[in-house]
């Protein structure tokens, strides 16, 4: 969905989401937590920014039935996306299912920075062909791609962080971002703290605020006095190390 907006937009980063709501509806009551898919330019100026959805309940069910002209209530850009500072030279990003949300934007950015497609390779993981998205835009971009489904009907037949591992033993990158489902999630910490890689994860979880009033998105933070961090606050994006999921 595209969504016009004014300049706020100008100074979001890769990783940041939107809480949306659809106006003239009493259901559903709360906003719905979306990453920000990438913006909308015209020329260097902001314009609105594009969300990637699934419809899984009700809130994405209505959503589905807008129409060109509609008005939504939009709450962002909020909370901290990926670190794009410093020279990465080589980076690794893995997605599984609708991960790849917040990817079109991260290697948007990373390439208008100085980065060339070839120096990115994104790994994206589905039960099935129908769950391997965006893939035109990624071709599009010229960035290396590599497809796993559980079922074999697209890429190779396994698990996403299968390739990863044996990219990995052929030439490390600098940095691994990560987007999807907390089993891949735990996988691709689990090899980037093996193999000493950087790794920056997106964690997807429900919101009800966006803002950090209801507490209902906590993270564990590793070994720290304080107990947990919340992902609309201090994420979605956090360096692997300092968390437990």
């Amino acid at each position: 969905m595209r969504i016009v907006c004014d300049q706020v937009y100008q100074d979001a980063v890769p990783g940041q989401f939107v809480m949306v709501r659809l106006l003239g509806r009493a259901s559903p009551l709360l906003r719905r937590p979306f990453s920000i898919h990438d913006l909308i330019m015209e020329g260097e100026y902001v314009t609105g920014f594009d969300i990637l959805y699934k419809i899984i309940g009700a809130g994405t069910e209505a959503l589905s039935m807008s129409r060109a002209g509609d008005i939504v209530d939009v709450l962002g850009p909020l909370g901290r996306g990926f670190s794009t500072r410093g020279d990465f030279g080589r980076v690794h990003m893995v997605a599984g299912g609708i991960g790849v949300a917040p990817f079109v934007f991260l290697i948007n950015h990373l390439m208008r920075q100085g980065l060339s497609s070839s120096q990115i390779t994104l790994f994206v993981g589905g039960r099935s062909c129908g769950d391997l998205l965006c893939l035109e835009i990624f071709e599009r971009l010229g960035i290396q791609l590599k497809l796993t489904t559980d079922d074999g009907s697209a890429g190779s037949q396994c698990v996403v962080t299968q390739p990863l591992g044996e990219a990995l033993r052929q030439q490390k990158p600098k940095m691994l971002f990560a987007c999807g489902p907390m089993p891949m999630l735990r996988e691709v910490m689990a090899i980037s703290k093996k193999d000493g890689i950087p790794c920056q994860v997106s964690i997807e979880t429900m919101m009800a605020c966006g803002m950090g009033a209801c507490l209902g998105c906590a993270v564990e933070k590793r070994d720290s006095k304080e107990k947990y961090l919340h992902a609309c606050m201090d994420g979605p994006v956090f360096e692997a190390e300092k968390i437990k999921i």
